[in-house]
């Protein structure tokens, strides 16, 4: 039974898409405008209703507040003396000049209704309804009766030691307006709608007509044909439009063969710029061997002789610190002339030079690295391939080292396809990339570079205290 009434509302619901296809162009977009134009005008009609609404509200709020200042502060000379006729006439005068008054009443410091204009019948619980502190300026509340909402505001008279001034103002006025204005721009929204239908109709007219011959050659244009020209039927901006299409079509074809040509600079600027790097690469590495590395050689051997030739005992441990010191600096040149340009990625591949690196770097490091390698049984992968994969690991297993505080470090390296894959997986603390990305990790932005060099993509997935991979892969 499921099945059938979803079978029944998948048909429905292709039929429905059969008849809205089959209309055309033309009833589709008068439909759309006045769809727009009623969604448009009934939104902003309501829209502006409501804050016309509150704004009238709030003012009537307003008045209501005047109008109870006003009647606290007339009345109280007349508490004071305990003029009653006066007080009540007053909140006739009050009724009489503000029409939205519904009703006003004096209430003495003890809480009795010494003044009121409901004549014999005033309302159980009114007083009640809002009360005030002699410290309050007002307070203004609003009450449901059967004419509707009324906003009643209290004054305390001469600070509350002569009482409290209350008055009801209706909103009935503020509807009535509403209701009006409402009613102008509903009428406001139906000529506009007509309006829009008659603009629709004439504009369907003249953007239809030459558009089919457009649709045509766009088509063409999609297969690869730059050749095609269409003529243009006006000198409106559909005629501005079709000439717009073939100065691109023009475009087009200068532009198909600026790229190419381009493609074959950014591939020899990519040779230079990667042969360049690893060549200065080279020549520090070069240096660092030939000349820093047998200048700290030589010192170790005039120190070892000094040593020897040394006749004061106290001189014998400086000289020997001496000595381990150098030794170890003697070693870190060599293996930053290493890291600079490791011997075996010239001499035996990526591969070799990778795991020559990950075994000192398990050495060197706390963190365990785990290096996987498949499908590099067959030739070896043009030098600029393995060189930008061999840095972005190696800057990926620094970045490991330096910030990420992993205990195990995965590195896959994959060649299939014509495509060599990387991916980069510790258990580290990971970051947030966004954040990352616009601060100074420049080691990131390089890994990037060589990789978009190579027309290839870096993907960086990571949450903080949950790790971090590092997907590369790049065409050869």
């Amino acid at each position: 039974m499921a099945n059938h009434d979803l079978e029944s509302r998948t048909t429905l619901l292709q039929r429905f898409w059969g008849y809205a296809g089959a209309v055309s162009v033309r009833t589709k977009i008068l439909g759309i405008v006045l769809a727009l134009v009623l969604l448009l005008g009934m939104g902003t009609t309501f829209q502006v209703r409501e804050v016309y609404q509150q704004s009238l509200i709030r003012q009537l709020e307003e008045r209501s507040v005047s109008v109870a200042r006003d009647l606290a502060a007339r009345s109280t000379d007349l508490i004071l003396i305990n003029d009653l006729f006066a007080l009540h006439q007053l909140l006739e005068e009050t009724l009489a000049n503000n029409p939205d008054v519904r009703y006003g009443f004096i209430i003495d410091d003890s809480g009795a209704v010494i003044a009121q204009t409901f004549g014999e019948g005033f309302p159980a619980g009114l007083v009640d309804s809002n009360t005030i502190s002699p410290l309050e300026h007002h307070q203004t509340v609003a009450l449901e009766t059967d004419e509707g909402r009324v906003w009643d505001t209290a004054v305390p008279i001469f600070d509350g030691q002569a009482g409290t001034a209350r008055v009801g103002l209706s909103e009935e006025s503020v509807q009535n307006t509403v209701t009006a204005l409402t009613g102008q721009m509903l009428l406001t929204v139906v000529i506009v709608s007509a309006i829009g239908i008659a603009a629709a109709t004439f504009l369907t007219w003249v953007v239809t007509r030459p558009i089919l011959n457009l649709k045509q050659a766009a088509e063409a244009v999609g297969h690869g044909d730059f050749d095609q020209h269409v003529r243009p039927w006006a000198g409106d901006e559909i005629g501005e439009l079709t000439q717009a299409f073939n100065v691109m079509t023009v475009d087009l074809a200068k532009a198909e063969l600026e790229r190419r040509e381009r493609e074959q600079l950014r591939t020899q600027l990519l040779d230079k710029v990667i042969t360049a790097q690893e060549d200065e690469r080279k020549r520090i590495a070069r240096e660092l061997h030939d000349e820093t590395g047998q200048a700290l050689t030589s010192l170790m051997v005039r120190l070892q002789n000094l040593n020897q030739q040394i006749l004061v005992p106290e001189l014998k441990p400086q000289m020997d610190d001496l000595r381990n010191l150098l030794a170890q600096t003697l070693d870190d040149v060599h293996n930053l002339a290493l890291e600079l340009r490791p011997s075996a990625l010239d001499d035996l591949g990526l591969v070799a030079a990778l795991e020559r690196y990950v075994k000192d770097y398990n050495e060197h490091s706390r963190v365990d690295v785990d290096l996987v390698t498949i499908g590099f049984k067959e030739d070896r992968l043009p030098p600029p391939v393995e060189t930008a994969l061999y840095r972005i690991v190696q800057e990926g297993l620094t970045n490991v080292a330096r910030h990420s505080q992993a205990k195990t470090v995965s590195v896959l390296l994959e060649r299939n396809n014509g495509r060599v894959r990387a991916i980069i997986e510790d258990d580290g603390m990971g970051f947030n990339p966004q954040s990352t990305m616009k601060g100074d990790r420049l080691g990131l932005y390089g890994m990037r570079e060589r990789a978009e060099l190579l027309n290839g993509e870096l993907i960086i997935e990571t949450k903080e205290n949950q790790g971090t991979t590092i997907f590369v892969e790049v065409p050869f």
